[in-house]
């Protein structure tokens, strides 16, 4: 009778040392987080949803209000004055995983929408927002995304269990 036995020597070793990297997942949480920040800054340069779709282009209204304040032409979509939804991507890293989003207050306004009027009224008895806000996801995972990410776990697995 022959026998193989698998949990010896530097077999064990590399066993251990995944088992152990599993147990901290947060240097693979960091890569992640680094790589869907980058990934979602671009979705301000594309103008596109996590699935490609377009973002719905901004309404002439708030391209004529930008000109009569004098920003100029901000045609982009989702990139206002400060362009700070765009610039201040925030990402928290965890032993648990990692949050992509904005501290910016409409941030959620912005990924989801909203029907005019939805907050209520200002001083003045005028509606808030003051137009409908179509959806312009800008934050998720695409599908292409999903799979590069299950390559940088795979590439950190890989370099530990590398025998």
């Amino acid at each position: 009778m022959i026998g193989v036995q698998f949990n010896v020597g530097k077999t064990r070793e590399a066993l251990k040392a995944a088992i152990a990297e599993l147990q901290d997942m947060t240097p693979v949480y960091e890569d992640v987080a680094e790589y869907m920040s980058e990934k979602t800054r671009r979705r301000f340069i594309e103008g596109k949803a996590p699935d490609g779709t377009a973002w719905a282009p901004k309404s002439e209204g708030t391209l004529a209000r930008y000109k009569r304040l004098g920003y100029g032409n901000l045609g982009k979509t989702l990139i206002g004055p400060s362009k700070a939804l765009s610039r201040q991507i925030l990402s928290f890293v965890s032993k648990d995983g990692v949050v992509i989003g904005s501290a910016q207050i409409y941030a959620r306004v912005m990924q989801e929408g909203a029907a005019k009027g939805a907050f209520g009224t200002d001083a003045r008895g005028r509606p808030l927002p003051w137009g409908r806000i179509p959806a312009r996801e800008w934050l998720g995972i695409s599908a292409r995304e999903a799979i590069d990410i299950v390559a940088i776990v795979e590439e950190h697995l890989g370099r530990t269990l590398d025998l």
